[in-house]
């Protein structure tokens, strides 16, 4: 299975290159700061979706999505949570949210940072800004495979940013 992962687009055109790649996805998770409706809805048209709101997200999006979400994919036990605080303490709040649940990745965003890295067995995978290079060096968005049992995540650097 192959899951695209997006976070923090903030209402900017989404980049063609992401478009292109999440066509081909089993499903698109995107971990909050949609900052539209509209924007949600630009997802669907590209393929099935699994979100959370994030602190940028008004009431709009806030009666539709969840804040956090676990879901199980090929086996797997999925969080998805946007972040809160600062960019070096995001992954401290990320870890606590999931604190009492069994999940073998967590998605998170907030920071604009790609992360990708196991830690207390259980990978934490942020895929940065597609949109906004504001706290990164690129924009960039990811893809995690799951096989076997196991789950992979990619950090995509996006050409054109």
């Amino acid at each position: 299975m192959n899951i695209g992962v997006v976070s923090d687009t903030h209402s900017h055109n989404l980049p063609q290159q992401m478009i292109d790649d999440f066509k081909d996805v089993d499903l698109i998770v995107h971990v909050g700061d949609f900052c539209s409706g509209e924007d949600l809805k630009a997802f669907k048209t590209i393929n099935k979706v699994r979100a959370v709101f994030g602190n940028m997200d008004g009431l709009e999006l806030r009666h539709v999505l969840p804040e956090r979400d676990v879901f199980e994919a090929e086996g797997m036990r999925i969080g998805l949570y946007h972040g809160q605080g600062s960019p070096e303490r995001v992954l401290n709040f990320v870890k606590k949210e999931f604190k009492k649940d069994k999940v073998d990745v967590v998605i998170f965003g907030h920071s604009h940072q790609p992360f990708n890295e196991v830690v207390d067995n259980v990978l934490y995978f942020n895929p940065g800004s597609p949109t906004d290079i504001v706290r990164s060096p690129y924009c960039s968005y990811g893809i995690l495979k799951i096989k076997n049992g196991k789950a992979s995540g990619k950090i995509i650097k996006i050409e054109d940013c």
